[in-house]
C-alpha cells in the first residue's frame, strides 16, 4: 500500500548560513549555523529519514530499493538514482562564486550526476544580489588569470534579487548566491561543486578553502546566460 511520506531533512552548517531555517521555520537541529535543509534527497552525502508508517527510520533510497521504482512516476529512468534534490539555503554571508559540472562531466570525474537547478527566492534584503553569469564574453586565459590575481568580481554579472525572483542554473554558468537570500532550490542529485573565488575565508581548520580551477575551466560557459 502507497501512501505519503513524511520526511526528516538532513542538515548542512557550511560557514557561511544563518539561522533563520531554525528561528523562523522551526527546523529541528542543534548545528550552527544552519546553512542548508536538504527536504527531498537520496544523496549519499545527505539522506531524507522517512518519519512515519511501516518504513519509518529508512532512507528515501532504501524505501525506493525495497519498494521499487515504480514509486518515482514513469518519467524517471528506470537504471538511475532518484534524479532530484531540493534543498532550503540561508545565505546569512555571500556562498563562494563557483560553477557545476555537466553529466558527462560529472560522470567522468566525479561517478555522479551533473549539476543544473533551480532558485525561488523565499525572501531577500533589500540589498541582497546573486551572480548570474559573466557581464560579456571572456576567454579561457582571462578567467583564469582574474580567478589567480582575485578580479573575478568585475566580470561577473550581479543580479538585484526579490522574494518570487526565480532563476534557472543550468550546468557550466558561472554563480553565487548573495549574503540575505533564502533559497528554495530544485536540483539534479549531486553535489559536485567547483568553487573558484570565495572572498579569502576559512574553514574550520583555519586553512583557505579550497578552490577548483582546472575543473572549473574545463565546464564554465564564458558568456553571458541566456535565459
Amino acid at each position: 500500500m502507497l501512501y505519503p511520506l513524511k520526511l526528516n531533512a538532513t542538515f548542512k552548517d557550511y560557514l557561511w548560513g544563518g539561522t533563520r531555517l531554525r528561528d523562523e521555520f522551526n527546523k529541528q537541529t542543534d548545528i550552527d549555523p544552519v546553512a542548508e535543509s536538504w527536504e527531498l534527497s537520496c544523496h549519499h552525502d545527505g539522506q531524507s529519514i522517512i518519519s512515519n508508517g511501516e518504513f519509518s527510520g529508512k532512507t528515501l533510497a532504501q524505501y525506493i530499493e525495497i519498494v521499487g521504482k515504480q514509486v518515482i512516476g514513469t518519467k524517471a529512468p528506470k537504471d538511475k538514482d532518484f534524479p532530484i534534490l531540493i534543498k532550503f539555503i540561508d545565505a546569512k554571508q555571500s556562498l563562494s562564486v563557483q560553477v557545476h559540472p555537466d553529466d558527462k562531466y560529472a560522470l567522468l570525474h566525479e561517478g555522479e550526476s551533473g549539476k543544473t537547478e533551480m532558485w525561488y527566492v523565499m525572501d531577500a534584503t533589500p540589498d541582497a544580489t546573486l551572480i548570474y553569469g559573466f557581464t560579456h564574453e571572456i576567454s579561457h586565459q582571462e578567467f583564469e588569470r582574474r580567478i589567480k590575481d582575485n578580479t573575478l568580481l568585475e566580470v561577473c554579472n550581479q543580479v538585484p534579487i526579490k522574494k518570487g525572483d526565480v532563476f534557472f542554473i543550468e550546468a557550466g554558468t558561472l554563480h553565487a548566491i548573495g549574503a540575505g537570500a533564502l533559497i528554495a532550490e530544485i536540483q539534479q542529485s549531486s553535489n559536485s561543486t567547483y568553487r573558484v573565488y570565495d572572498y579569502g575565508r576559512v574553514g574550520k581548520d583555519g586553512k583557505l578553502r579550497e578552490l577548483h580551477i582546472e575543473k572549473a575551466l574545463a565546464v564554465t560557459k564564458l558568456e553571458p546566460p541566456t535565459r
